[in-house]
């Protein structure tokens, strides 16, 4: 995932804590974001485990 991406992330958040909240647009783009980034951390995740080597 792109900073780009992280950081609308992050101004989405901002924005829905503020009064102004979002708007329903705003809400499915920050939805569509959030599972986006859970993938990449899942995926790195795995990616992660699959590499450890157990040694007696």
């Amino acid at each position: 995932m792109t900073n780009e991406k992280i950081n609308r992330i992050n101004e989405l958040a901002k924005k829905a804590k503020s009064a102004e909240g979002l708007t329903d647009a705003e809400a499915e783009e920050r939805a569509a974001l959030r599972l986006e980034y859970l993938a990449d951390v899942r995926r790195n995740l795995k990616a992660q485990l699959d590499n450890i080597e157990i040694v007696d």
